[in-house]
């Protein structure tokens, strides 16, 4: 009889648990619908109330915007409008021109035209300034997407007016709509005769075939070994991370796990198909840009000894995000679980609403670290993505070359030099003379820029403090001599940062004639990251003291 009544106690509570689970339940629907019954309520009193006209689409996808924003940046909803960009997001696939245009201050200018596309085929180039699509007169449209019109189904016509530089008469050009594949690989080569190089920028559906043919193709041409870029990577599809990595690790390897709310959805994903190569060395390359399926690739690569990073510490979103279907054609893209790569570290940023300026996560103090270890033993950290095993300073640009950049002085520049110069030497070989350099400045002569050096910040913000303390008079006569000594002039920066300058205007040439590739392989004999790479790999001792235990 007492083991009967001490089962009846101790079962009490769990039953009594049990209720109070189901009671927060239905709590929490009733709270549910009574919300969702306010929330409409309000909606139909201000659409019938509200002084002007409003939007209903455009209100009613404005509060869920901002509702998933207070969640974390990466829940997001798509109304069915944006069905097309997110299937272009997934899938690297879209109907279109395959151009990107700007829309700026009423004008709508071609940026880029990407290889192979019915706007290259027609002879769309840099610089273009579209004024009407379809006879559809663009000046008279205000706030509007350009992109939408310049879509449509395959193989039908669109028809575009044009100005160009140099020519007076306004140009009509046809193209035919066609599918445009945005690569994800959209630059590979040989850095050397035994140096491979792979820029890998998405991780859409033919990421995989893509990494892999350009692997094998460089192979084919005696690669040795490998630069795997992904700095400026968002990331992109989970499976794609998967297979990725299996380029390199073998079979049956640990690749990442997932842990959410939903224990059926916790899982463990391993290398499914033999690897191409577990031999060769590997740097991968990798910025404060490089995200989600970008760190999953380069967590492996580090925590399998498998290569050796060199870089910026990477973004650090270790979450994982699954698209839901919603009634009418419309998707929500919904953080579901957090990822672990094989050392066991999950490599989302600890606060991921805070960050630097530049995107970064920051410095994260080392009481909210955990150690791990690789698989030769090596320590490694969580908390605020990858760590590169070689630490390379971030590219900072002068002030002046962010305001030419700003301005889009570069660029207007470019479109000149190309009209007036019908070729140039291969990417690779190009280079400004010191009279073409003569030419930019005398060009910038009467053109509107200006910027702010950190010197005269640094004295603005000495002069508020003085302001603040009471005590400007006494320091004022020498304030206004330091402003007058480091106060910038144009003409002496344009030759102070004339190396930077140079090279950066290159580059821009480089691409209006030779595109997204030209541009890429002009920057290789500058680029710190690659350079520090290729000196890695000249050292194959030191290589491989990297990947030990220390």
């Amino acid at each position: 009889m007492k083991k009967y009544l001490r089962s009846i106690l101790l079962a009490a509570p769990v039953v009594g648990g049990l209720a109070f689970v189901s009671f927060r339940q239905d709590d929490r629907l009733f709270e549910i619908a009574r919300n969702l019954d306010i929330y409409a309520t309000l909606f139909k009193e201000l659409n019938a109330y509200y002084v002007d006209e409003i939007n209903p689409n455009q209100l009613i996808k404005t509060s869920i915007d901002n509702m998933l924003r207070s969640l974390d940046p990466y829940t997001v909803y798509y109304a069915e409008d944006d069905i097309e960009d997110y299937m272009t997001m997934t899938t690297g696939k879209y109907n279109g021109i395959g151009a990107m245009v700007n829309s700026a201050d009423g004008k709508h200018t071609v940026m880029m035209v990407y290889e192979d596309t019915p706007a290259q085929k027609a002879g769309l180039q840099l610089g273009d300034e579209i004024t009407k699509i379809n006879d559809i007169d663009l000046s008279t449209r205000e706030d509007f997407d350009t992109g939408k019109l310049l879509k449509g189904q395959t193989q039908t016509a669109v028809k575009l007016t044009v100005k160009r530089y140099g020519i007076t008469k306004p140009l009509e050009i046809t193209l035919n709509r066609d599918i445009v594949k945005v690569t994800n690989v959209p630059y590979y080569g040989m850095l050397n005769e035994e140096v491979g190089y792979i820029d890998l920028k998405d991780f859409t559906a033919t990421a995989s075939r893509e990494v892999r043919n350009a692997f094998q193709e460089l192979k084919g041409k005696g690669m040795k070994s490998v630069v795997l870029d992904l700095r400026d990577n968002p990331g992109g599809l989970l499976n794609m991370a998967i297979e990725i990595s299996n380029i390199f690790i073998p079979k049956g390897e640990e690749v990442v796990s997932t842990k959410g709310k939903v224990s059926e959805w916790n899982k463990t994903y391993t290398a499914y198909n033999p690897a191409l190569d577990t031999e060769i060395p590997v740097v991968v390359l990798t910025n404060n840009r490089s995200a989600s399926a970008a760190e999953i690739v380069s967590g492996v690569i580090q925590d399998y000894d498998r290569g050796v990073l060199i870089g910026q510490r990477t973004y650090g979103k270790g979450l994982v995000q699954t698209t839901r279907d919603l009634s009418f054609n419309t998707k929500m893209k919904i953080t579901t679980a957090k990822y672990y790569i094989p050392s066991g570290r999950c490599i989302q940023a600890i606060d991921y609403s805070h960050r630097n300026d530049d995107g970064s996560v920051g410095k994260i103090p080392d009481s909210l670290m955990t150690e791990f270890k690789t698989k030769n033993g090596r320590i490694v950290f969580d908390g605020g993505g990858i760590l590169p095993d070689i630490i390379t300073e971030k590219e900072n640009y002068s002030p002046l070359a962010v305001s030419l950049g700003r301005n889009r002085l570069f660029f207007d520049y470019a479109v000149k030099f190309h009209f007036e110069h019908p070729t140039i030497k291969p990417a690779r070989e190009f280079h400004l003379t010191d009279a073409d350099y003569a030419a930019f400045t005398k060009w910038l002569g009467d053109k509107e820029y200006d910027y702010t050096t950190q010197v005269e910040r640094d004295l603005k913000d000495l002069e508020a403090s003085a302001k603040k303390e009471k005590s400007l008079e006494v320091i004022e006569d020498q304030l206004k001599a330091l402003k007058s000594k480091l106060s910038h002039s144009k003409d002496n920066d344009l030759q102070i940062f004339k190396p930077e300058i140079k090279k950066i205007l290159e580059e821009e040439i480089i691409k209006h004639y030779y595109l997204e590739k030209g541009m890429r392989e002009a920057s290789f004999n500058e680029d710190p990251e690659v350079k520090a790479a290729l000196a890695l790999f000249k050292d194959p001792a030191r290589y491989s003291q990297i990947l030990k235990k220390k």
